[in-house]
């Protein structure tokens, strides 16, 4: 998810494929309806424009008509479709039970229990790695061609898109409107955000001709093969394929927005996203966003199993192995694969999963 400006652990939820390769998913068909929402009409001078009230589930719902009202000042949407719209959209509970039991809450362990081998196995995987390399040959004319564009290799692309959506097996079923509305409307904790979001979408809806009512996704409003929440799909998704649209259900589209997304975000064509290190430093505190010079870190009694190349510095990354910790020197890159959904251990599958699929390509060649 991208992708999300929070660290939401969206991908915990989404169970592991089968260990037997599924076969290959043709790029999904969004439906082509026109769109529900249209810019506002300018009546004649000294005319009425008769005005039904909001109905549905968020009839009487002030945080609803407020929105309503800044879609119309800012954007210019008509106010009558903009309400028939929001009549047909529904209010979903388990939504905000959901957020709810996603909502932040840690408590640092007393030592190592594993945790990231928990999270690993639900992503890495034979079968997972296996349909990774049917995705990877499918679409290796365009994954080259992003790398080419963009600089962003296919292993972190395929990553990527593996992690967020099994290669397009898991995309989510929710209707999207309805998700970021029952989230802009009815979740005052994080309405601020999710009514952005709901803004960006109706006004990328418009824009794409799509039907607003007809696009699904994760229960967050995250859409595509990549997962983009729609801010995200305004500042960096491409039409990849040159069809004239930004598609994220369309896999060529998709991969293209990923590998823009990470360029965007700074990723250095060539470089390396982390090191291992030998030692332990359990008396530094750790993760994505520390930054330590190298002399520090070897104080602290690591050393680097491979090159840090020309890097001065690093971020110490700490993976919880059972029975010790895995310490890890973070680089810029890692860093950047983090900007799509802040958490190390997510980072961490995305690169090991790209890896491992592109071990398995290489072998059965």
């Amino acid at each position: 998810m991208r992708r999300v400006a929070f660290a939401l652990p969206l991908l915990v939820l989404i169970s592991a494929c089968s260990s037997k390769p599924a076969p290959v998913l043709q790029p999904a068909q969004k439906p082509k309806q026109p769109t529900l929402i249209t810019p506002s009409a300018h009546p004649a001078f000294g005319s009425v424009q008769p005005i039904t009230p909001l109905r549905g589930d968020f009839a009487g719902n002030v945080s609803a008509q407020r929105f309503i009202d800044r879609m119309v000042s800012q954007h210019d949407f008509n106010r009558q479709h903009l309400q028939d719209l929001l009549a047909q959209t529904r209010e979903l509970d388990w939504v905000i039970r959901l957020m709810d039991r996603q909502a932040p809450t840690y408590t640092k362990p007393s030592g190592p229990n594993g945790a990231w081998l928990r999270y690993r196995k639900k992503f890495i995987t034979p079968g997972n790695v296996r349909n990774g390399v049917l995705f990877w040959d499918q679409y290796e004319v365009d994954l080259q061609r992003a790398f080419q564009t963009y600089g962003v290799p296919p292993e972190i692309i395929v990553g990527i898109i593996g992690v967020e959506t099994r290669w397009g097996r898991v995309m989510g079923k929710t209707r999207i409107i309805d998700a970021l509305a029952t989230l802009s409307f009815s979740y005052p904790r994080r309405a601020e955000f999710f009514s952005g979001e709901l803004e960006q979408f109706l006004l990328q809806a418009r824009k794409e001709g799509n039907d607003p009512l007809a696009l699904r996704g994760s229960y967050a409003g995250a859409m595509g093969y990549g997962q983009f929440m729609p801010s995200s799909f305004t500042q960096y998704a491409v039409d990849f394929d040159g069809d004239g649209q930004r598609d994220l259900w369309n896999p060529r589209d998709a991969i293209g927005s990923v590998a823009n997304y990470f360029k965007q975000h700074g990723w250095i064509t060539g470089d390396t996203v982390a090191v291992r290190a030998t030692g332990q430093a359990r008396s530094l505190e750790d993760g994505f966003k520390t930054q330590y010079p190298i002399s520090v870190l070897n104080a602290a009694g690591l050393r680097p199993q491979g090159s840090l190349g020309n890097h001065q510095s690093a971020s110490l990354l700490r993976l919880d192995m059972g029975n010790t910790y895995q310490y890890w020197y973070g680089l810029p890159n890692f860093y950047v694969i983090t900007r799509y959904n802040h958490s190390t251990h997510y980072a961490m599958a995305v690169w090991e999963l790209g890896r491992a699929v592109q071990s398995q390509r290489h072998s059965s060649r």
